[in-house]
Order: structure tokens, then C-alpha cells, then sequence
């Protein structure tokens, strides 16, 4: 069963999360101080992570910094900051999900196995999908592009490989937001944007000629890919 790192100052709440996340079958690690939150990462290895934002000594956009630059471990934010611009930082840097407080303890286990299932995906074992140098290994859940490996977070890696099972067609916000994020998610479509945008960058060595995530304007995005 997956191991969960609950990184939360609050012992209150962290005991709470320790024990719904425990009844339903998952290892806990807790951490109450965010200078320690990136050591024990490294110790426990953790398959998705809880992370509180207001935090003694470091707080959590500076560990999900960190963590980004060497892991794709999905990330949920804890915390009472719950503004959009707030949600929309937090999914600019990698955050997979985003909940406020105060919350219920049930809602937040359904989000750790909603961005488990998205990060494990439901995928053909045998399928690869290449388009020029760029190389999608649905079984493996890996990027390539040339020898290069891409690492992406797993909501960007899930819009990825939407669109790659549907080259060349067109998909709104709505429609991403319902086939990738999930009917319960509540947040701004503003994340599709970002998500797109954080493809972008990660894709832009990709020769144009074999392909592109393309805006149709009002109509939504695609991943346009050469036919030859």
C-alpha cells in the first residue's frame, strides 16, 4: 500500500489525516517541521505527499520547490490560504491538488486516491505512443524526447497522455477538466493553462515539424502531430 508524507505543524490535524489515511490501508510518515520535511522525503520515499504551506523554518512553496526539482512524488497543499490566486500559485509550481481548510478528513483520503489513480493511471501496459523524437511509455509512465528524459508532474503527465491518445483533436477546458481532474474538482480552469504551459516548456526542444501543443483560439488545445 502506498506510503503517505503528511509534512503538518499541527499535531491535531496531522494525527487526524495519520489516523483516516491508516484506516483505509496506507503507511503514514509524519513530519511537523518543514527543515526536515526534504531529509525525511529522501528517507521514506513517500508515494504522495500532504503538505501544509504555513510551516516553522521552511514554509511548504519552498519544499515544493525542492521536491519538483528532483521528484515527480505527487503533491496535495494543506492549507488555510484557500484565495484562487493562492490555488493557482500552488498548481504554477507542481502542486497536483490543492485543498483549504478547514476541511473534512474523508474528502481529503478521496483526493489521495483521485491523485494515486492519476498518477498510477489506468493505462495499456504494451502501449507506446512516438511521434518523431518524442516518445510517451504509457507502461513505464516515462517521456522521452531524443534520449532526454522528461519528467513531468502526474497531472501534467495525465494532459499529456490525453492528448496523445488523441492526436490532432481539439479539447476545452471543460472537457480536460472532466476526463483528467476529475467530476469533484472544484478549482478555476485557469490549471488546463497552466498545466499547457508547464508542457510547453518541458516540450520546447520538440521540432515543430513533428509537433506542437497547439491553442486553437475559443475552441481549446490539441496536441497537433504530423501525419507523415
Amino acid at each position: 500500500m502506498a506510503n503517505i508524507l503528511v509534512v503538518e505543524d499541527e499535531y491535531a490535524i496531522s494525527q487526524v489525516l495519520t489516523v483516516y489515511l491508516k484506516k483505509v490501508g496506507y503507511e503514514v510518515t509524519q513530519c511537523f517541521n518543514g527543515g526536515q520535511a526534504l531529509d525525511v522525503f529522501h528517507k521514506v520515499q513517500p508515494d504522495l505527499v500532504l503538505l501544509d504551506i504555513m510551516l516553522p523554518e521552511k514554509n511548504g512553496w519552498l519544499i515544493l520547490k525542492e521536491i519538483r526539482e528532483l521528484s515527480a512524488c505527487p503533491i496535495i497543499m494543506l492549507t488555510a490560504l484557500g484565495e484562487v490566486n493562492n490555488r493557482l500559485e500552488g498548481f504554477e509550481q507542481g502542486a497536483d491538488d490543492y485543498i483549504a481548510k478547514p476541511f473534512i478528513a474523508d474528502e481529503v483520503v478521496a483526493r489521495v486516491k483521485a491523485v494515486l489513480r492519476r498518477a498510477t493511471g489506468n493505462l495499456d501496459p504494451t502501449s507506446i505512443k512516438r511521434y518523431g523524437a518524442l516518445q510517451i511509455d504509457r507502461k513505464a509512465h516515462q517521456v522521452f524526447l531524443g534520449e532526454e528524459e522528461i519528467v513531468l508532474t502526474p497531472r501534467d503527465l495525465s494532459v499529456l497522455l490525453f492528448l496523445a491518445d488523441h492526436p490532432n483533436q481539439t479539447f476545452t477546458r471543460d472537457q480536460l477538466i472532466d476526463q483528467i481532474w476529475g467530476w469533484e474538482y472544484e478549482g478555476s480552469d485557469r490549471a488546463v493553462d497552466l498545466a499547457i504551459k508547464r508542457l510547453r516548456r518541458a516540450l520546447k526542444e520538440w521540432d515543430e515539424a513533428e509537433g506542437e501543443i497547439k491553442t486553437l483560439r475559443g475552441l481549446g488545445y490539441q496536441l497537433s502531430v504530423s501525419k507523415k
